[in-house]
């Protein structure tokens, strides 16, 4: 990425002091350092795939897998960081939903909190179901996990399970 601007902040010398101490100690300087804490690379990589999920629906059973490897692959710290300022708004609103409901999942999985723009995801006005059969719909309203059920997507397996 090409690094052609340049950010200013105030800080007081003790924190001036404080933040060059602890580049020091991470062996960085004081940019990467501060870059790293506030956009680590698991949230840009999390991000890129939101943004082509987004920007290419024809390629969206590939991206919800590959969301959904990177949700199961991350531990507690990565994930937490690439969730907190994740922004789904260029989602439709299935793709929004379902995201949500595997973020839930996985933040449920690793007892973490759930990240607040959760919330901001009205699920969806009508049922999807995974399959157009009919007859495995009630299995489907049984089986669901709940983050699913409350957006009112019926599927038949969850984070960590691929069909």
């Amino acid at each position: 990425m090409n690094k052609s601007a340049q950010l200013q902040i105030r800080v007081s010398p003790e924190q001036k002091y404080r933040i060059k101490a602890k580049a020091l100690r991470a062996g960085e300087d004081v940019s990467r350092w501060v870059l790293r804490r506030l956009l680590p690379e698991c949230a840009d990589e999390l991000q890129s795939m939101i943004d082509t999920l987004g920007a290419s629906p024809q390629l969206r059973s590939q991206m919800l897998a590959e969301v959904h490897d990177f949700l199961v692959s991350s531990d507690s710290i990565q994930l937490g960081q690439a969730l907190t300022n994740l922004d789904l708004s260029e989602l439709a609103a299935f793709e929004a939903n379902y995201v949500a409901a595997m973020v839930e999942t996985a933040c449920a999985n690793r007892d973490i909190s759930s990240p607040p723009w959760l919330k901001r995801i009205a699920p969806l006005a009508d049922p999807w179901f995974a399959t157009s059969l009919k007859s495995l719909r009630l299995h489907l309203l049984t089986a669901s996990p709940p983050p699913f059920r409350r957006r009112n997507l019926y599927i038949d397996s969850t984070l960590g399970a691929r069909v």
